[in-house]
């Protein structure tokens, strides 16, 4: 009996590694080991000084990152400006005047052209800058594999449709990360992102004001966090742009905090509070609120995973000159 069994393992292990995408195979941790060794310094100096000077840039970058591999892939599309080709996806609903961070890339994509030129996609510096924004933000530091080509179009539906809006059910966004290969957990630690930042007022206002029709504020939102937000946040279209952390007890740390405030009814978009309301994601909501290594470790691997959606790699694709536009 164990003859079969050998043989019927043997067999799903290699149709499994068979069926892999192949686009991740060719992505590995050394590929700038010899023709560009001080990739990591350049990029890394950078993050250091752009953070020193923007509280908030690292946070940005993380969104900037997300928003481009969710849509598109990981392949630098939300980098580029319009053409007569193309729409930007700068302009898409979940972009237009708060995706930030472009002028950062395009910097940090200048001085590795200095020192090796032609040979690093925009979208690796993105990954890469990220990783370290990240890490100086007091997160984990996660080894990437690297590799990634640049796209040469952009497509502004998918960026409009793809990207997870905080006025979605649960089910809608999880939805939006499986058609892209990743899972429920993934979703859940990659939440966890929203442990820096900021958000503006419109995307939670219908919370705090006539609820459903309630008359008051959503139920799920604690009482005193509410009232202080209905300060920053008015009822009046003038209050839409103005900014709240989303985290305001650490919130410029990258620390496990938004999970403690999710379990004490304190998340500010609806659908980050959503997930204590689901059963299938509460449980990694409390674990992830208790055990701030946990979170860590799963955030650096599901980051990782991300960071392979949809990649361009081998003769595909291009490596930019300039992150904005296709040579």
């Amino acid at each position: 009996m164990n003859q079969p069994c050998a043989l019927k393992c043997s067999l799903i292990l290699m149709f499994s590694l068979i069926f892999q995408p192949l686009v991740n195979s060719q992505l590995d941790y050394k590929f700038y080991d010899s023709t560009c060794p001080n990739l990591t310094k350049i990029v890394k100096f950078n993050l250091w000084s752009a953070m020193n000077n923007d509280s908030r840039i690292a946070a940005s970058l993380l969104r900037l990152h997300f928003h481009d591999c969710i849509s598109n892939g990981c392949e630098g599309s939300v980098l580029l400006d319009a053409t007569n080709s193309f729409q930007s996806e700068k302009d898409a609903n979940p972009n237009r005047n708060s995706a930030r961070g472009f002028e950062l890339i395009e910097s940090i994509k200048a001085n590795v052209e200095k020192a090796c030129p032609g040979t690093v996609s925009c979208t690796d510096i993105l990954t890469l800058a990220v990783r370290e924004a990240v890490f100086l933000s007091g997160g984990p530091y996660y080894s990437l594999p690297m590799g990634r080509r640049d796209g040469i179009t952009a497509n502004i539906t998918l960026a409009n449709t793809d990207i997870p809006s905080p006025f979605e059910p649960l089910d809608n966004i999880t939805s939006k990360f499986t058609t892209k290969g990743l899972n429920l957990k993934d979703m859940v630690v990659l939440s966890g992102a929203h442990t820096i930042g900021f958000a503006q007022c419109f995307t939670f206002k219908q919370r705090l004001f006539n609820f459903d029709g309630s008359g008051g504020p959503d139920p799920l939102l604690d009482a005193s966090l509410a009232s202080s937000l209905q300060t920053v946040c008015p009822n009046q279209d003038d209050s839409n742009t103005n900014l709240v952390p989303l985290d305001a007890v650490t919130t410029t740390k990258f620390d496990n905090v938004y999970y403690r405030n999710l379990v004490n009814n304190s998340g500010i978009l609806g659908s980050d509070q959503a997930l204590m309301t689901d059963n299938r994601t509460s449980g990694m909501v409390l674990n992830y609120s208790k055990f701030p290594y946990l979170f860590a470790k799963d955030f650096g691997a599901s980051m990782v995973k991300l960071s392979t959606v949809g990649v361009i790699t081998g003769q595909n694709g291009q490596i930019r000159n300039k992150c904005n536009v296709v040579n």
